[in-house]
């Protein structure tokens, strides 16, 4: 290692049992700044970037990358090694997620792309759709505005949105239905919601 300022050090560590490497700054020993952590793929022979990004107290804390595999990335926020704040999600599936994150789960306000074409805005909670939400089925073109709560859609409308330029529309378009007392089952809902947090 080599002295920097401020107790800060830059530098290689290599674990020979596994391999890994970090590369980057340290503070009292620990990682702590920016600096990348690669691992041995054995079976290949090669090196491969696991993380790179923000330090603190030897743990994944500010804004950085981290490599799943080939296909799956989070690129966003950390704090105590653990994704929070905002960042975004590339899943191995194809489906992306994008917003806030707490303690490893999506949290807060966020937008989920599926892979095939779908998608989801609103309200998260403990990595499930929690709250006010709408879920777009661009493969029929259709809209599901409402209400969830535990990842379950609990009170909301389906209306057409963009069924004309739907690959798969549905057969007939959705009718007109009004509830007739809309304001007292959307309360229930969000009351049930209330309640649990």
């Amino acid at each position: 290692m080599r002295r920097s300022y401020n107790n800060v050090r830059k530098g290689t560590q290599v674990w020979k049992e596994s391999g890994a490497i970090y590369n980057g700054e340290w503070k009292c020993g620990k990682r702590d700044g920016y600096g990348t952590y690669s691992i041995l793929l054995p079976e290949k022979k090669e090196i491969a970037r696991k993380y790179a990004g923000g330090w603190k107290n030897g743990k994944k804390h500010g804004y950085g990358t981290y490599f799943y595999n080939n296909t799956a990335v989070y690129e966003g926020e950390w704090s105590e090694d653990l994704r929070s704040g905002w960042g975004r999600m590339y899943y191995d599936n194809g489906d992306l997620y994008e917003g806030e994150w707490m303690k490893d789960k999506n949290h807060g306000q966020g937008i989920i792309w599926f892979a095939n074409g779908n998608w989801y805005e609103g309200t998260w909670r403990d990595g499930k759709r929690n709250g006010n939400g709408k879920f777009y089925y661009s493969d029929k073109g259709q809209l599901y505005e409402g209400f969830w709560l535990d990842g379950v859609a609990k009170c909301g409308t389906l209306s057409d949105f963009g069924r004309n330029e739907a690959p798969k529309p549905t057969k007939y378009p959705i009718p007109q239905v009004h509830l007739v007392d809309m304001q007292m089952v959307l309360s229930e809902a969000q009351s049930a919601y209330l309640d649990q947090s």
